[in-house]
């Protein structure tokens, strides 16, 4: 029964590792991918509760009754662009930090934030 849903199981994993890195990790590169892993793991899931079991593509055709619905896969290819957007916007805002405090490490620019309002 748990071998048929293996990608269930690949879902739940791949948020749990991508959690994993954007809670245990500072350097905002990689929570960055940890936020795409994640990311991946809910396109998946999504993908696999949308999949019609012995379900064909939804074209009219003589002898066919279960039709799968096109729609999640859609709004997946949607969600895809979306994602590469964010990515892109996000890896432009970490680079914009490194800019600025010449670091990308969380703790780093936290303690130069600290000083900079003790001298103001």
């Amino acid at each position: 029964m748990f071998l048929g849903l293996y990608n269930y199981w690949i879902a739940i994993l791949l948020m749990m590792i991508g959690f994993y890195i954007v809670i245990a990790h500072g350097n905002l590169v990689k929570k960055l991918v940890g936020l795409t892993i994640f990311q991946t793991s809910v396109f998946i899931f999504y993908i696999s509760v949308g999949v019609v079991e012995r379900g064909s593509a939804p074209i009219l055709a003589e002898g066919i009754s279960d039709y799968s619905n096109p729609l999640p896969h859609v709004l997946i290819l949607t969600a895809i662009v979306v994602g590469i957007a964010t990515t892109a916007l996000g890896l432009a805002l970490v680079i914009r930090i490194k800019e600025s405090y010449g670091s990308v490490e969380e703790d780093e620019i936290q303690k130069l934030d600290q000083l900079n309002e003790e001298q103001s």
